[in-house]
């Protein structure tokens, strides 16, 4: 290993993260068959396959996983270093994760997460992996499970529903099959719902945002949280809210970094905006039903 340069392994790393070439190429602003090459020399220098390698994606393989906690270590230490020597280290950077919709839900809301003449910037990091907040891979991560290991802490956030929906502009919404996550990226107990119902499905999709547009589009009937699609004028409710799905979301935080006061500054602001829009993602404001 030691011959193996630490560009390699930050390419690697957001490989993993993104569990692909594009998502890796927008990150670090290489092209996708460079990023290809270089973890294709990665593999032949360690002597291991590291991903298993898919027209969905690349998933790491047991040898890549065990990497990954090496690099995620590596990254992790060498943070505080990079935040010296940047050119904005006067501004600190808090890095929040959250799947597709909650991250969609708090952008619409960015005017009260910052404001101008706030001493940190805000990263919004759309994904629907868990990230890996003891390590400080990120700042802050919102789930929908509070803490559970490592040194951590988390605060309940609020409650929030799911229901079906369909196009409002639907001719014959009697007719529609259903759209879903397809298999492979149904990680979400919604999208995992969906798929033991047994129910027609007409179209698939490996995103939150995609599976959005095909209900928008009229393609079928879809699980989505009721902070997103009860928001959207060209959505209506196609049944009720799906009560097995309702779940609690939690912001996770690391436990030496919560009284930093830029964290905490916007710690209490996420907080706040949970609890003014506690009607619209418990399902109490649908525009049609």
């Amino acid at each position: 290993m030691k011959n193996i340069s630490w560009d390699d392994l930050q390419i690697f790393y957001h490989v993993a993260a993104t569990g692909g070439l594009s998502g890796a190429a927008r990150a670090l602003d290489l092209s996708a068959p460079t990023i290809g090459r270089r973890m294709l020399a990665l593999e032949q220098m360690t002597g291991q396959a590291l991903f298993h390698r898919s027209q969905t994606g690349y998933a790491l393989t047991r040898a890549g996983e065990t990497l990954l906690v090496k690099v995620r270590a590596m990254h992790a230490a060498a943070r505080p270093v990079h935040d010296l020597l940047g050119a904005e280290a006067e501004t600190p950077l808090v890095r929040l994760s959250a799947g597709t919709a909650t991250a969609m839900f708090l952008v619409d809301r960015f005017a009260a997460l910052t404001r101008p003449g706030d001493d940190f910037r805000l990263n919004v990091i759309t994904t629907e992996a868990v990230l890996d907040i003891a390590h400080r891979e990120i700042d802050l991560g919102i789930r929908n499970r509070p803490a559970e290991t490592g040194n951590l802490a988390s605060r309940p956030l609020g409650t929030l529903r799911f229901a079906p929906y369909r196009s409002w502009a639907a001719p014959r919404p009697e007719l529609l099959e259903w759209v879903a996550m397809d298999p492979a990226h149904a990680r979400h107990p919604a999208a995992k719902w969906l798929h033991a119902q047994d129910l027609p499905i007409r179209a698939m999709a490996n995103t939150v945002a995609t599976l959005h547009q095909l209900v928008r589009a009229g393609a079928g009937i879809g699980v989505m949280p009721c902070m997103i699609a009860d928001a959207d004028p060209a959505l209506a409710r196609a049944g009720p809210l799906i009560e097995d799905l309702t779940e609690t979301q939690h912001l996770v935080m690391h436990d030496d970094d919560r009284h930093r006061p830029h964290i905490r500054r916007l710690i209490d602001r996420i907080v706040q905006v949970y609890k003014d829009n506690a009607e619209l993602l418990g399902g109490a404001r649908p525009l049609r039903g």
